[in-house]
């Protein structure tokens, strides 16, 4: 194992996304929101970080390269189920994430079943976008928690994260379901017995 800063950054990412689940287990609203927002937005900085200082500093490694999208589904994943349990169970909320549930855990088995060939399945440019659009959407959905709890559920700023949130949400899924497609694509030929 190789242990660089990069490296450090992924591990660091990597337990922070149980901690965002765990801020809503010690601490009472609106301290929940604010630690999970914050907790949350820093690890996605990180996730940007540790990429750019890998490659910058040439050091990107094996460990680096296997832990940053576990870390990535970790953060995603945790953040979706802690969002979704404090939510009403609006359709409009639930369908998004499960599209993106569903995907991260089919494209993680995809990649375990192939094994060494599981390089057909390298992080595509559309697929950091779909990333970036999860960790914003969610990002803005925490933001929306906290502004509820100062200033009320019904005023308008809560409105308009809240839908911001939705949008963001949504648009994360259907680049969700592409990349998903994109994969599954590439993985086609190796899935022949």
């Amino acid at each position: 194992m190789t242990w660089n800063l990069p490296n450090l950054l992924t591990v660091l990412r990597l337990l922070a996304a149980p901690g965002v689940a765990v801020m809503f287990l010690y601490f009472h609203r609106p301290w929940a929101d604010w630690f999970a927002l914050t907790l949350f937005i820093s690890a996605a900085i990180t996730d940007w970080f540790d990429g750019y200082l890998a490659r910058a500093w040439k050091q990107t490694t094996k460990l680096g390269a296997m832990l940053d999208p576990i870390a990535d589904k970790a953060m995603v994943v945790i953040a979706l189920m802690v969002i979704v349990g404090y939510s009403s169970m609006s359709p409009w909320l639930v369908l998004p994430a499960t599209f993106i549930l569903f995907r991260e855990v089919f494209v993680s088995g995809l990649r375990e079943y192939l094994g060494d060939t599981a390089g057909t399945l390298k992080v595509t440019q559309l697929a950091k976008w779909k990333t970036t659009a999860q960790m914003v959407a969610i990002a803005v959905l925490f933001a929306q928690g906290v502004f509820e709890h100062y200033f009320g559920a019904d005023t308008p700023g809560a409105v308009l994260l809240g839908h911001a949130g939705l949008w963001l949400l949504w648009i994360a899924a259907a680049l969700t379901l592409v990349t998903g497609y994109d994969y599954l694509r590439k993985s086609m030929p190796y899935l022949k017995d």
